[in-house]
C-alpha cells in the first residue's frame, strides 16, 4: 500500500505530490487520476464546484460526474478538469493580490448619482 501527504488551502484543489498532512491511499483510487467536476445548474449561468472523482480520461469523468452529481437532473452542463491543471493561490499571499485593488476606486462606481428610471444597476 502507498500512502501519499498532501497540504491543502482553503479552496485549493489537491495535486498530486503537494506535501502535507492529508494521507490518501492510492491502492483504492486504482491510478485513476482526480477530476474537478463542475455543474452548471438550470437556474444559474456560471458552472459551480461541485466535487470531484477519480476517472481512466475525460470521457468516464463526464459519464460518472453525471453519475454521480446530476441524479435528480440538477444539471444542463458538466465541465471536468483533471486536477493537476488546476492552481490555486496561496491564502499567506492575499494582501499582496488583492490590497492593490483597494486604491482603484473607479472600479467601484459608488459615487455616481443615478436617474431614477434605472432599476437595477
Amino acid at each position: 500500500m502507498h500512502i501519499q501527504i498532501r497540504k491543502f488551502y482553503y479552496g485549493d484543489i489537491p495535486e498530486e505530490n503537494t506535501g502535507g498532512a492529508t494521507p490518501i491511499n492510492h491502492s483504492t483510487e486504482q491510478g485513476w487520476p482526480l477530476w474537478e467536476v463542475f455543474i452548471r445548474s438550470k437556474q444559474g449561468l456560471d458552472h459551480k464546484h461541485v466535487g470531484s472523482l477519480h476517472a481512466a480520461d475525460a470521457a468516464m469523468a463526464i459519464e460518472n460526474a453525471r453519475d454521480v452529481y446530476t441524479r435528480r437532473q440538477e444539471g444542463v452542463s458538466i465541465w471536468v478538469v483533471e486536477s493537476k491543471f488546476v492552481h490555486a493561490s496561496d491564502p499567506a499571499d492575499a494582501e499582496s493580490l488583492y490590497e492593490p485593488a483597494a486604491d482603484k476606486i473607479y472600479r467601484h462606481p459608488t459615487f455616481y448619482d443615478l436617474p431614477d428610471a434605472v432599476k437595477h444597476m
